[in-house]
């Protein structure tokens, strides 16, 4: 089995690497290194957006959970396209009218404070790291688990494999490698699936007292509600889903990467047809492990199924197959957050050029790496969820607010940030010490997200005096036809186009 896990380890992350390096240059400066050269087809968009949202959570993770909490953590993946449903709806076009492709270029420009782009910069670069430390985590489990070798083997694979796409060509090499990936994870995950399943025969639906009949039951929570079948905890994490999904980074760059606002609505609508494609992933492993793989962690689930129900060659070919898949979403995913969180980095510590992002794509790859290593194994869908949380309680109001509130304002948003991010550090950190207070305590999301909204909005009416002078302008901009409001303009690109 080790030799086949390797081979096709070794396969995704050469061929990704080949990938990316092998796209054609076609950036003529630093925006279009940040955001391909605006020139990504909607389709294609599309499978990327989808390829590095189906991350280590929803490859693993999320079937783990369907397998050992039952039918309500069907829900999970459902917030993601519920997600996608409020860009396309509230962001997606005003955003792009906006002309700046990072959350803290938005910040700034919107409310005119060069600290609150500073400010905002650390929580795109908490959140980014959440995400890229779950999938250094997740490689590892995948090389320990099936070949016996040390994590930090699967780690350097990924971090490697990432930092190599990421520094070829910006978001174009890493588009390139996340779009033909998704066709890779799809194959691989529901071919290998479909193989298990008629080849044992596993009932489709289990009968009325078998797992499904658990549904909303009580029990045990994880990080940020991970794992809590309850109505409320299900609830929770479908709200920080659907309202976590617009701030982040990662995702939020993907409306310049297409040539206009209509290519970029529909790289959208392609991205909730493709995640509907990948959904059918999660149900089938958790019902296949269930019913096979009793006794496992959920992280584990996955990789277990096919040695467990196929003996011989046949399960460690298999075997070999998924560590490929899994290999591809963590790289898929990886990438797309190095190169969000690297171009918000470096834009905001030095001016804005090639040479600076390459910088400081590699320093948060090194803190990712740091950061891995001094934490435990097994939690990759807690921290993608902590994300998400994280997301939703801060980004999420100012983007609602600065796109259709004019009455916004810097302190209110500074005062939103520390609102809604403390309120969700403060319940995840009570309930990992062991305080107990309910959904309270292990959803945040449903909790922090209203708070952080009235913080912005009550500390903005108390300072009215902060309201930018040309809010008419800047909201004109965002909302009329790109035709009335003028060319745009990239303002994140060019020294000159900053607002502060």
């Amino acid at each position: 089995m080790t030799v086949a896990v390797l081979t096709g380890i070794a396969f995704v992350l050469v061929l990704g690497v080949m990938v990316g390096a092998a796209r054609p240059r076609r950036s003529r400066g630093a925006s279009d290194f940040y955001v391909a050269a605006r020139a990504v087809p909607p389709w294609w968009n599309g499978a990327a957006i989808t390829s590095e949202f189906t991350s280590a959570a929803a490859c693993l993770g999320t079937a783990g959970l369907i397998a050992t909490h039952g039918s309500p953590m069907l829900w999970y993946p459902a917030g993601a396209a519920a997600g996608f449903v409020v860009i396309l709806a509230l962001v997606v076009a005003p955003l792009r009218r906006s002309g700046t492709y990072t959350l803290p270029d938005f910040a700034e420009w919107r409310l005119r404070s060069a600290r609150l782009r500073r400010f905002t910069t650390c929580f795109v670069l908490v959140v980014g790291l959440a995400f890229l430390v779950a999938q250094l985590h997740a490689a590892g489990v995948v090389v320990r688990l099936l070949t016996g070798l040390p994590p930090w083997l699967g780690w350097a694979g990924v971090a490697g494999a990432a930092l190599a796409v990421a520094l070829a060509g910006g978001l174009g090499s890493v588009t390139s490698v996340q779009a033909a990936q998704f066709w890779l994870k799809l194959a691989v995950f529901v071919g290998v699936g479909a193989v298990c399943w008629w080849t044992v025969g596993t009932p489709l639906v289990p009968g009325p007292d078998g797992w499904f009949a658990g549904a909303y039951r009580s029990g045990g929570t994880g990080l940020a509600g991970v794992g809590d079948p309850s109505l409320p905890g299900v609830l929770s994490v479908l709200v920080a889903c659907a309202l976590g999904t617009m701030g982040l980074p990662h995702v939020i760059v993907r409306v310049y990467t297409s040539r206009d606002g209509p290519g970029a609505r529909r790289s959208i609508v392609a991205t909730q047809v493709l995640l509907a494609l990948f959904c059918v992933v999660p149900p089938l492993y958790g019902v296949l492990g269930h019913v096979h793989v009793r006794g496992a962690a959920a992280d584990e689930i996955v990789l277990l199924l096919p040695a467990r129900m196929l003996s011989g060659a046949v399960g460690e070919v298999l075997t070999g197959l998924l560590a490929a898949g899994a290999f591809a979403a963590f790289l898929a995913t990886s990438g797309g957050v190095l190169v969000a969180v690297g171009g918000a980095v470096s834009a905001c510590v030095s001016r804005a050029g090639v040479r600076s992002f390459r910088t400081a794509v590699a320093a948060v790859m090194l803190a990712a790496l740091a950061l891995t290593a001094l934490s435990s194994p097994g939690v990759s869908v807690a921290l993608v969820l902590l994300g998400f949380s994280l997301s939703a309680a801060t980004f999420c109001p100012m983007l609602v607010l600065g796109i259709w509130w004019p009455r916004l304002t810097d302190v209110g948003v500074a005062a939103g940030f520390v609102t809604g991010g403390g309120v969700t550090a403060a319940l995840v950190v009570a309930e990992q010490a062991g305080v107990k207070m309910g959904a309270l305590t292990s959803c945040p999301a449903p909790v922090a997200v209203p708070l952080s909204f009235a913080a912005m909005v009550v500390t903005s009416l108390v300072t009215p005096g902060r309201v930018p002078q040309v809010v008419g302008r800047m909201m004109a901009r965002m909302h009329l036809p790109e035709h009335l409001a003028g060319p745009p303009a990239y303002r994140s690109s060019r020294d000159d186009d900053r607002w502060s």
